[in-house]
């Protein structure tokens, strides 16, 4: 090949590789997102978990310059709305905004299509706020230690109200139970509405249930407050005091709310949600609105998240198998 020929051609095949080179890194380098995102939410439009989604979501939109769109798809304990993002591309643009049931699911429904801990990566924690223990006032009892000694000198007489078999409040009253080595009877009813109708009529005697549920009816003395379920005071009730607090430390339950992606999404894009998300939750008229629902603004990094939902599996199993729960 003559030498002119040989060095033209070198010099083409040069410029095409400085030409087709930016483009490649442009492709490689479109930021993130470039389009809409979709948020699965695992409730009902208009229930506690929607409302947080709708406080903090349109945070998102505003910092990342991209729509973040709520899609509610309830049932099964969440499972429905797991399923659907546990199969989507793990590209950051099908998220899910789960709660604390979901790691009740895990280990309640026996065959599910995913797993909570192999099939997500969690994003970050928005919000938690703890369950509220309550007693009829014709309960003689105005402590968790006098519960406790009353209901062990009373062996399968109190009864204990939730909003369905192998809800939270359900299992938390049977932790509650086991750890403070005394027998109580479950009575499910058909959501929280007529568990409180009967527990304000003394049908039952007990129950957990969330402080926003239970504190139009305390502060008319229709039912007593005797602990929160947490290991810090709850913004909706400051004046109820901790588990913890009335001798019973490491007794924990409760709600939380937090972003989880598909399992293999980028370490860059999981990153940066968990920034703009813990931004978008200590925001002051976050957390105001926020505490309007009995709800702490929680955050911190993915790793902290992901010990959340294996602790939370782990007590629930336990919990689980030894009442032997099941669903409906």
């Amino acid at each position: 090949m003559p030498q002119s020929i040989s060095l033209t051609l070198r010099c083409s095949l040069v410029a095409t590789v400085c030409f087709c080179g930016p483009i490649h890194a442009q492709a490689q380098g479109v930021p993130y997102p470039a389009k809409p995102v979709r948020v699965v939410v695992s409730t009902a439009a208009a229930s506690g978990a929607d409302l947080v989604a709708r406080i903090v979501l349109p945070k998102l939109s505003e910092s990342f310059g991209r729509q973040f769109v709520v899609e509610n798809r309830p049932g099964a304990g969440g499972s429905i709305a797991a399923d659907m993002v546990a199969r989507a591309p793990a590209d950051g643009y099908t998220l899910l905004f789960g709660v604390a049931g979901l790691t009740i699911t895990e280990v309640l429904y026996k065959k599910l299509s995913y797993n909570l801990e192999q099939d997500f990566a969690p994003v970050g924690l928005v919000g938690a706020a703890p369950l509220m223990l309550v007693v009829h006032p014709s309960l003689p009892v105005r402590s968790v230690k006098e519960l406790i000694a009353f209901a062990k000198a009373r062996p399968g007489q109190i009864l204990y109200g939730s909003s369905g078999n192998g809800s939270s409040p359900h299992l938390t009253a049977e932790l509650f139970g086991m750890e403070a080595a005394v027998r109580l009877v479950h009575v499910p009813y058909k959501g929280s509405p007529q568990a409180v109708s009967d527990l304000i009529a003394g049908q039952v005697t007990m129950m957990f249930a969330a402080p926003s549920t239970f504190m139009p009816h305390v502060n008319a003395g229709r039912l007593r407050a005797l602990a929160v379920s947490s290991d810090r005071r709850s913004v909706a009730a400051p004046k109820v005091p901790t588990m913890a607090e009335m001798g019973m430390a490491d007794f924990k339950a409760g709600t939380w709310n937090g972003l989880l992606a598909p399992s293999g999404t980028s370490p860059e894009i999981i990153g940066r949600l968990n920034s703009e998300l813990s931004n978008a939750a200590r925001l002051p008229e976050s957390r105001e609105r926020l505490a309007k629902l009995g709800m702490d603004a929680v955050t911190g990094p993915p790793a902290d998240f992901a010990a959340l939902i294996h602790a939370e599996i782990g007590k629930w199993r336990k919990v689980i198998t030894a009442s032997r729960a099941r669903v409906d």
